[in-house]
């Protein structure tokens, strides 16, 4: 479904990607795992449009996504919740989850919004509420709900545990099970690597800007390096 071959990235001097390769097929989730700066959500922009590539391809469905703006991403049925939620805090949460359809020609957008809310029933008690008095777990959902009114074929997450009390932690990953049952494709960026390679089909781990490690989820939660760098194991 997806493919990066070669890609390249840069922050002036700084190459931020040097040479990724990675494959998403269809009906999977994908975990990428890395640690800080090590190109992860570099990765995800430059996949939405948002950094433009030095070299290399990525290919969504066959079609080269070059030269495409973030919008024409998302009408290709790619869409990015980044780290860190991106919600308009002054917009109420209703307000936010239509934001979501905003290029949506269709019909369905009001059955969508009430299955997104079947999903997120906490979001529905709060529809009036102003966005930005919601608890941090409750701003996360939000930030899934809106990218789900899309109707994206290629979910990418971006730290969606990032900062969330255990609780929500679990809450979240059992919303992203929910959304792959659901025929969602996805690509998982995660600090929390053990509970995302218990969800996902493949594995990558990247390291200052390179693929260091491809492999199944359970061969990498084996992996002493992974287990030394990521697991806490000695």
């Amino acid at each position: 479904m997806l493919e990066l071959s070669g890609v390249r990235a840069s922050y002036g001097a700084i190459e931020a990607l040097k040479g990724v390769d990675l494959e998403v097929r269809q009906g999977t989730i994908v975990t990428l795992i890395g640690s800080n700066g090590a190109g992860k959500t570099t990765a995800l922009m430059a996949i939405c449009g948002l950094r433009p590539l030095t070299a290399g391809r990525i290919l969504f469905e066959g079609e080269d996504l070059a030269g495409l703006a973030p919008h024409e991403v998302v009408a290709r049925g790619i869409v990015q919740v980044p780290e860190g939620r991106r919600i308009f805090i002054r917009m109420s949460v209703r307000e936010n989850l239509l934001m979501g359809a905003f290029l949506r020609k269709d019909s369905r957008v009001a059955s969508d919004l009430a299955r997104v809310l079947d999903l997120f029933p906490l979001l529905r008690e709060r529809l009036k509420q102003n966005a930005g008095t919601l608890s941090g777990g409750e701003q996360q959902m939000l930030s899934i709900a809106r990218a789900l009114m899309a109707k994206p074929r290629l979910l990418l997450l971006d730290e969606p545990s990032l900062g969330l009390a255990p609780s929500l932690v679990r809450a979240i990953f059992d919303i992203i099970v929910a959304i792959h049952r659901e025929g969602v494709t996805l690509l998982l960026v995660e600090q929390n690597v053990h509970r995302a390679l218990q969800i996902a089909h493949d594995g990558y781990v990247l390291a200052t800007g390179s693929i260091a490690l491809h492999d199944t989820p359970e061969r990498l939660l084996q992996n002493e390096q992974v287990k030394r760098a990521y697991l806490g194991d000695e």
